[in-house]
């Protein structure tokens, strides 16, 4: 297994990532989506990203994680929108990366990675399969014009959106969350296989939001519904196993065959 960082430039502003590239070259892809920063000191007992990028490398997968605008190490503010632009961005860098085989390109988003990977699946036909875990069927963050600024002066609070004079306009802002909404984009998704994971003790997202947008898209599609589970799927054994064990085979199998 080989490690590297890696950047894209996009916009003025610099995105940073790592991918996992696995012995046995080329190698189907797997983009791994964050969602919105929670804010606070991070958890120490949380191994991230990383850890996650590793098992799947492991697995056979070449794997990238990145920070979207306005996370972690890359640069810019927090924008729904921007954020589908990130991510058509970094799948420029993997589909030209050598080690990749460019028909198989997966991605893996949570909460809002989930539907900013919802809606570039749905519009980028080199995405070839996609699992969407703890996805909002909508977001309730930015419903008007009030709730849209008072979300704003949270994640200024919480350090993604960084310079005082963004958004330009709150209106744009949120023409932008709502151009993304996951339950006006799932349908186009199909044909690309598709898994919705989900915790029946989400306290973010509700359930009701994964049965929503099962139902909305086409086949073939599946859903996994793993008990007991809150919002941080990504540390959920049986909802990571879930994913990899789909991942092999839809993807993995069939590319060796």
């Amino acid at each position: 297994m080989d490690k590297r960082t890696f950047h894209v430039e996009l916009e003025g502003i610099t995105l940073r990532g790592e991918v996992y590239i696995p012995e046995s070259k080329p190698a189907p892809a797997l983009c791994l989506c964050h969602g919105i920063p929670r804010g606070g000191p991070p958890d120490t007992s949380d191994p991230g990203y990383p850890a996650l990028a590793e098992r799947f490398c492991q697995a056979g997968f070449l794997t990238a994680f990145f920070n979207f605008r306005g996370a972690g190490d890359s640069e810019g503010n927090f924008d729904i929108a921007g954020w589908t632009r990130d991510l058509v961005a970094v799948l420029d860098y993997l589909y030209n990366m050598s080690q990749v085989d460019r028909g198989k390109i997966s991605l893996m988003g949570f909460s809002a990675g989930a539907a900013v990977s919802v809606y570039v699946t749905s519009h980028d036909s080199r995405v070839s399969s996609l699992i969407a875990c703890a996805c909002p069927a909508h977001f309730d963050f930015a419903t008007d014009h009030d709730s849209a600024k008072s979300a704003i002066a949270q994640f200024r609070g919480i350090g993604i959106i960084k310079d005082q004079g963004f958004p330009p306009s709150v209106a744009h802002w949120m023409d932008g969350i709502n151009r993304v909404k996951p339950i006006e984009q799932i349908e186009k998704v199909s044909p690309r296989p598709l898994l919705i994971i989900h915790g029946t003790q989400d306290d973010v997202v509700d359930l009701t939001s994964a049965r929503a947008l099962y139902e909305r898209a086409g086949e073939p599609k599946e859903i996994m519904v793993i008990e007991g589970a809150g919002h941080r799927l990504r540390v959920e054994q049986q909802a990571m196993d879930g994913a990899l064990n789909w991942l092999t085979t839809r993807v993995l199998l069939a590319f060796e065959d």
